[in-house]
């Protein structure tokens, strides 16, 4: 009777689940796309088929196929096969994992493959605790992340896996997809008898950038919306695959904050204004941090315009000011302002050049003692010692300036600052005195 009631919770169970989950497929010739690692003869569905994977990561955005390849590693295996999330395991488990994997391969010589979803979300420690078991190959780590593992995993458990990178689903992989959940009436939305127009097809991938969970959804959505409207005459339309989308919110990973702010910086440095506003809105929207955006912007002013236009500065320092004062949703228009701004000025990298020069030189070079003449000849004793003799102050010279050393012999040879000439990026310094004594 037990059993009985089993087999029937978990029935409803399937019926309920969303269609993504309903739709995994079963085998490797059911996934789409990914044709790369899971085509016919390619490395992961041969390692997958022969039995013989090693320790793995699979990364890629959301909805790629992570999990879907765990779950398609598990039903060929001859190992075991323990599923852990590191979004609520810790250690505990995995020490329970590991002691269940030698009394394996102590009792039966079975091996044991553990699958880790989400391994990002294990910290440095517990990314360690797995680094002794996968060495002596008591279990081979699987693990899933969404984000790079070049920031999110630890070199050691990096270096004794397997990177493979799964890509967006391609748009035809995912129409083919949907149509398939349209027809599939074990599985998918085939016992509605519902058709899609092209229209309403091609929006709802589109839009998926490459997610097919998020295709999935959106068409279980739409498709709802079509059953509960009397004029859709069975067809999931344009408007609701459009409204099915409406609530959508946008994909931003940690990756992607590295990714899309070095794509924000590079397009204003390009003098490409448009691009630079795309950019801005798109961490707008994402719910960047506004405050890091100005921060960067503060950078860039100095960093890649400086002297062609010292106005930058102190437009990016207002924008800064104007965050803290003004706050999100409003000082997303101050932001555009400076964007505008800092794209459109002259660029010129000379200061950050020539203060990078400066500073391999204190680095490799003797530095060399202060002049006599420039130490400082104010405190009692100083001038017996021969501080300050010498100097010439500047503006009790004619015109303001005066032609004395202020580097130390052994940096007297060199130049540190090339001004680009452009915009403001030029050398007015004087050079010599003309004959009224003027610069």
């Amino acid at each position: 009777m037990a059993d009985l009631f089993s087999a029937a919770a978990e029935e409803r169970i399937r019926q309920r689940a969303p269609l993504a989950a309903r739709l995994r497929p079963r085998t490797l010739d059911e996934v789409v796309g990914q044709h790369d690692l899971l085509g016919p003869g390619r490395p992961l569905r041969t390692l997958i088929e022969s039995d013989r994977l090693s320790s793995v990561v699979l990364w890629g955005p959301p909805g790629t196929g992570k999990t879907t390849v765990a779950r398609l590693i598990a039903g060929v295996t001859r190992q075991a096969f323990e599923p852990l999330s590191a979004v609520t395991a810790g250690v505990k488990d995995v020490r329970e994992v590991v002691e269940r994997a030698r009394a394996r391969i102590g009792e039966r010589g079975q091996g044991t493959i553990l699958f880790l979803d989400e391994v990002h979300r294990f910290n440095k420690t517990q990314q360690d605790a797995l680094l002794p078991h996968v060495e002596e190959g008591l279990i081979v780590f699987v693990g899933a992340t969404t984000e790079n593992p070049f920031f999110s995993l630890t070199a050691p458990l990096l270096s004794r896996s397997t990177l493979f990178k799964l890509q967006p689903i391609e748009v035809g992989d995912l129409q083919k997809l949907l149509e398939r959940a349209l027809i599939d009436e074990e599985r998918g939305l085939g016992i509605y008898g519902l058709r899609i127009s092209p229209e309403a097809l091609h929006h709802l991938t589109d839009r998926a950038e490459g997610d097919a969970r998020h295709a999935l959804t959106s068409l279980d959505v739409a498709c709802a919306l079509a059953l509960e409207d009397p004029s859709a005459d069975a067809c999931i339309g344009l408007e609701h695959a459009e409204a099915a989308l409406a609530m959508r919110a946008l994909r931003y990973g940690d990756d992607e904050h590295y990714d899309v702010i070095s794509a924000f910086i590079k397009a204003i440095r390009g003098s490409d204004v448009d691009a630079g506003l795309y950019w801005l809105a798109r961490m707008i929207e994402a719910g960047e941090d506004a405050r890091f955006i100005a921060r960067r912007l503060v950078i860039l002013a100095s960093e890649d315009i400086g002297m062609a236009d010292s106005n930058a500065l102190t437009m990016a320092t207002a924008a800064a000011h104007a965050v803290e004062y003004v706050g999100l949703p409003e000082a997303q228009l101050n932001l555009a302002h400076c964007v505008v701004y800092l794209a459109n000025a002259p660029k010129s990298n000379s200061s950050t050049v020539g203060f990078g020069a400066a500073m391999v030189d204190i680095r490799t070079r003797p530095v060399g003692d202060v002049p006599n003449h420039l130490r400082d000849a104010h405190y009692p004793g100083a001038r017996t010692l021969g501080y300050g003799d010498g100097y010439v102050y500047p503006h009790d010279a004619p015109g303001g300036w005066v032609d004395q050393d202020y580097l130390p012999p052994e940096a007297a040879d060199q130049k540190y600052w090339e001004p680009t000439g452009r915009g403001g990026d030029t050398d007015r310094r004087p050079t010599e005195l003309n004959e009224e004594g003027t610069q």
